[in-house]
């Protein structure tokens, strides 16, 4: 395995490929913070790593952000700008082996010169969790400062010691004029605009999707071919391969628009609702598996305000089963329409939520014997059914009788809200409530 240790950079007699024989994107890498583009908010002069900077020192931290928004660079540049020894790793490739051969020559480097280790550890939530552990006593220590980079929730990921250890700071997509700039930055370095019109020059900034690494590979790709008239967008988006969406059904990403489609439905707003569906299904989701949470949705927020909405996501799940892709994702779609547009309420949501607390907290109790069958002899004998009021032989079909176990006071679980169909439900409970009490009043 190669050696992943880096220590100090090696002498200048050593061979260097030339510039235009390295990748653009590495030509651009910056060479301060002050030309990183796009995290202005942490290298800035107020961000957390400027004032860590112009104070000299650096606490670990964990840099978290998407592919392509500068992680490495920072890191590289951070070492640089307090003077302290860099060292690299990379999680991928590394075991428990590497690390502790890096952490001796950080500790001799220390001893020997009194000069700290910022050890970089590139997408750190790869290491399971006793790699994780293992960096504990060293940055404790003071043996190396920690700076990791992962493009995935460090919630989620990474040690809970660790993360206590360590600031996260949160770099962000690149957004349209940070890819800009860097367009700018590799037309400079190569001498010659880009053979693009200014729409697709528009069109290949979008696709990067916030990755400046992305963007400066394609740049070079249109660069190599020597093209000889501009690519329109068309032209652009045939040449170029497409740029699929960053989603992993696994990983946060998919969380975070599966809580946006449904916060997007239960706020009522049908367009972003189908955006986030249309997001979730060009990037490859299951589409059983937003069905499902359709399906919940129509129970959850929904329930007994329509009743149709139930239906209609089983009508989609059905529609798609027979149908399948990409035919069937129309129904998936009418269905987040339906539930986008539907009126609103958790009533019964909350209300099985509290029936479940109560019969948790309640045991065994037994129901009322008027109300139990009495299937045997002994049964009748012991008073099983006696005294049932058939409701059916009541003129207005209610009897008003009590159903709940003796040891319990009657509980009001289902508060229908006024809204959609459970104006009508509330108008029935209300009419029952009333009956009861004229019942109860006649005995």
């Amino acid at each position: 395995m190669a050696d992943l240790f880096q220590a100090d950079p090696p002498p200048r007699a050593e061979a260097v490929a030339p510039p235009t024989a390295m990748p653009l994107a590495e030509r651009l890498r910056p060479t301060s913070l002050a030309e990183v583009i796009g995290q202005e908010h942490l290298t800035g002069p107020d961000g957390a790593i400027g004032r860590m900077v112009g104070a000299g020192r650096l606490s670990s931290m964990i840099l978290w952000g998407p592919p392509g928004t500068g992680k490495t660079s920072i890191a590289r540049l951070l070492a640089d700008a307090v003077g302290m020894r860099y060292a690299a790793v990379s999680a991928v490739f590394s075991g428990v082996a590497d690390l502790k051969r890096i952490f001796a020559e950080a500790e001799g480097a220390l001893t020997l010169h009194g000069r700290p280790t910022l050890l970089f550890v590139d997408e750190i939530h790869r290491f399971n969790r006793a790699q994780q552990d293992g960096f504990l006593p060293y940055v404790e220590k003071g043996t190396v400062t920690l700076v990791g980079a992962t493009t995935e929730n460090p919630s989620f990921e990474l040690n809970a010691a660790l993360l206590s250890r360590a600031q996260v700071l949160i770099l962000h997509r690149l957004s349209p004029e940070a890819l800009t700039t860097l367009l700018e930055r590799a037309e400079e370095a190569e001498g010659v605009p880009l053979p693009l019109t200014k729409p697709a020059r528009e069109a290949l900034i979008a696709s990067a999707d916030g990755d400046g690494r992305f963007l400066l590979g394609q740049v070079e790709t249109l660069y190599t071919a020597s093209l000889m008239e501009p690519l329109g967008p068309a032209e652009l988006g045939q040449f170029l391969n497409r740029r699929v969406a960053v989603y992993d059904k696994d990983r946060e990403g998919h969380y975070n628009l599966i809580s946006a489609l449904h916060k997007s439905l239960r706020g009522s707003d049908p367009q972003a609702a189908l955006y986030y569906l249309a997001r979730m299904l060009t990037a490859g989701e299951d589409p059983l598996y937003v069905l499902r949470r359709l399906v919940r949705f129509a129970s959850e927020d929904i329930g007994l305000a329509d009743p149709q909405a139930l239906v209609q996501c089983l009508a989609a799940k059905d529609s798609y089963d027979f149908l399948g892709s990409p035919e069937g994702e129309l129904a998936i779609a009418q269905a987040c329409l339906y539930c986008a547009t539907a009126p609103k309420s958790n009533a019964g949501y909350v209300a099985w939520k509290a029936a479940a607390a109560t019969a948790k907290a309640t045991g065994s109790l037994m129901p009322p014997a008027n109300i139990l069958n009495a299937p045997t002899k002994l049964m009748k004998e012991i008073g099983y059914g006696k005294g049932y009021a058939y409701d059916h032989d009541q003129a207005d079909g209610f009897s008003g009788a009590n159903y709940w176990p003796e040891e319990m006071q009657p509980q009001t679980f289902y508060r229908p809200v006024e809204r959609g169909f459970e104006r009508e439900i509330l108008k029935r409970l209300e009419w029952w409530e009333r009956k009861k009490r004229e019942r109860q009043d006649e005995r």
